[in-house]
């Protein structure tokens, strides 16, 4: 089964995807619901930045405001 079909009928608990038959992803690709940041290098600072990253998201978020670090799928990075 295609991760697109089983996301479309709701079967899919998780999944890991590190490259796609087309690059960038088209703007309309039900794949943009599956993304996530993507890293290549490690750094012993990771967990601690993460962890500010997502805290200060989360603060953001509750107040109403745009969140750093947002993907848009419509800007194709």
């Amino acid at each position: 089964m295609a991760a697109t079909t089983a996301l479309e009928q709701g079967r899919l608990a998780t999944t890991a995807l590190d490259v796609f038959a087309t690059e960038p992803l088209p703007p309309d690709s039900a794949l943009w619901e599956l993304l996530s940041a993507h890293t290549a290098g490690l750094s012993v600072h990771e967990n601690e930045r993460i962890v500010t990253l997502f805290c200060e998201n989360l603060r953001r978020y509750l107040a109403g405001e745009d969140l750093l670090g947002h993907i848009l799928p419509t800007r194709l990075y």
